[in-house]
């Protein structure tokens, strides 16, 4: 029996231009870059997951929304930009699935343009880590909109790395954010796959092994040894690193509705 996965799609759910700062930490004040934001879909013997889910579309598409969610945010960022055809459904659509077809939601974590699509995904198990939930009961990360956690009691939250699915297993990676979870994924084909979530938006933060801008209770130091053990693992499992807000990066990938196995 196969222990690999199927087939992954990289999923384009909108984009978002800022500071370059936000991503590389004391790097690039003043220079703003254009970032994708990315979910994907991952097919696997024992069902479908969903890495991430992108941004809340009525919250960009609503312009009383759009500015009080995104106008506090306006000296590093500008609001994201999302069309209906980047929605997670309309992606699903065209490959002739609908939510019910997806069987698990896994959150890297809970910031506005990870999470908030879950609003679009009525029903979905979803698994994060508990450090994540705990972290935004304090409200003290700007970058997670409360509204869109206010069903974490129904969450299935995990304390450890684990499995996830055939082919598809956890990894912690705190320091972006208190729980922050990357995944690694075995296919049928090419090497294995490590999406890294935002322990690292661009190929920069491995190569140079720089934090993220943001990192919670400005722990640096847990980031970089969470670049550095996913860098550990890709030579030791001789694993693609994908970053997650890389568009050079993304432009690499199988163009939607193709697909890497």
């Amino acid at each position: 029996m196969s222990q690999r996965a199927l087939r992954i799609w990289p999923l384009l759910t909108g984009t978002h231009r800022y500071e370059k700062v936000v991503s590389t930490r004391n790097r690039g004040h003043g220079q703003y870059i254009t970032a994708p934001i990315l979910a994907y879909l991952i097919e696997t013997p024992n069902g479908r997951i969903l890495y991430d889910v992108g941004c809340d579309y009525q919250k960009i598409a609503n312009p009383a929304l759009r500015t009080k969610y995104y106008g506090p945010m306006q000296e590093l960022f500008d609001p994201p930009e999302m069309d209906e055809s980047q929605r997670i459904p309309s992606y699903l659509n065209k490959l002739g699935l609908s939510a019910r077809d997806v069987d698990l939601v896994f959150l890297g974590h809970l910031h506005f343009d990870h999470a908030g699509g879950l609003c679009d995904l009525p029903g979905c198990e979803v698994h994060v880590h508990a450090e994540e939930v705990s972290a935004a009961a304090t409200r003290l990360d700007g970058g997670i909109f409360e509204d869109e956690v206010a069903g974490a009691n129904a969450w299935r939250l995990q304390s450890s790395e684990y499995e996830v699915a055939t082919g598809v297993s956890a990894l912690f990676t705190p320091g972006h954010t208190a729980g922050h979870m990357s995944l690694f994924v075995e296919l049928p084909k090419g090497r294995p796959v490590i999406l890294c979530g935002d322990a690292a938006d661009l190929t920069e933060n491995l190569t140079d092994e720089v934090a993220p801008g943001y990192c919670w209770q400005d722990n640096e130091a847990l980031a970089i040894d969470s670049i550095r053990r996913l860098k550990a693992i890709a030579a030791t499992e001789n694993a693609e690193l994908w970053p997650n807000h890389d568009f050079n990066f993304f432009n690499s990938l199988p163009a939607f509705p193709a697909w890497r196995d």
